[in-house]
């Protein structure tokens, strides 16, 4: 039987590749997009030109009813979720001295309230103390939890931070529930998202500097490690951060 799979913010980029990828190992996949529907219809494209199944949901992962109308989706045309990719988010940039209730509020609101929003789907629907089947979930920070950024990312680095701490905390919740939580903290990688902050060109200038590796990672690369956590073979994997960062 396949296994299905979410991916929020999967129109493009890292979440488009983990969707594709997914589709290829043989899960059905929900390719949950916001405003990108010609691009997330593409990914469904290619996974169904490829012998996959997939879906392309719209919904605002931050909007608690678009969400719990998301999962219903889910349940309805593909089945029983196994796999929540937390992936859905924004990168934008101000200055602590230009932080304002609103800038602040929507950074927040799509990097983090927006993965509590979806994991208690998820949990609702994996919990073994609920009637589930287990499953896993995965959840998308980023190495600026750790080291921080360049200015004028303080409010992304502190919504990943927040992130971290709400992996392990989820991971010691549901651990016994049959749900394994683990996350993945990506580095310097060459997507639309973060090439918006600065040209192809300057990121891989700024990667031969900061990166030991030399390089920009690719949304293939952090996508690998993503469909290896949701597998078997890292069931006793819980609890964990993955970096994806070139050594950074």
């Amino acid at each position: 039987m396949k296994k299905v799979m979410l991916v929020t913010g999967a129109s493009r980029g890292i979440g488009a590749q983990i969707a594709l990828l997914a589709g290829r190992e043989g899960y059905k996949v929900a390719v949950n997009y916001l405003n990108s529907e010609e691009a997330a219809r593409e990914v469904v494209k290619q996974i169904h030109a490829e012998g996959g199944e997939a879906i392309a949901i719209q919904a605002d992962t931050t909007n608690p009813q678009d969400v719990r109308d998301l999962f219903q989706k889910v349940d309805d045309q593909l089945g029983t979720l196994d796999v929540l990719v937390n992936n859905a988010g924004i990168l934008k940039t101000f200055l602590v001295e230009d932080i304002n209730a609103h800038n602040v509020a929507e950074m927040f609101n799509a990097n983090v309230l927006s993965v509590f929003y979806c994991t208690r789907e998820a949990v609702l629907r994996m919990s073994t103390d609920k009637g589930g089947r287990g499953g896993s979930i995965i959840n998308m920070t980023s190495v600026a939890a750790r080291l921080g950024t360049m200015p004028g990312g303080v409010a992304y680095a502190a919504t990943k931070g927040a992130i971290d701490a709400f992996n392990l905390a989820l991971s010691k919740e549901v651990g016994g529930q049959g749900i394994r939580v683990n996350a993945i903290r990506p580095g310097l990688i060459s997507t639309e998202m973060h090439n918006a902050t600065g040209g192809i060109a300057e990121m891989q200038e700024r990667a031969r500097a900061i990166v030991p590796m030399g390089r920009a990672g690719t949304a293939r690369e952090v996508a690998e490690a993503a469909i290896w956590l949701a597998s078997d073979s890292a069931s006793y994997v819980h609890g964990s951060v993955i970096d994806v960062a070139g050594g950074r």
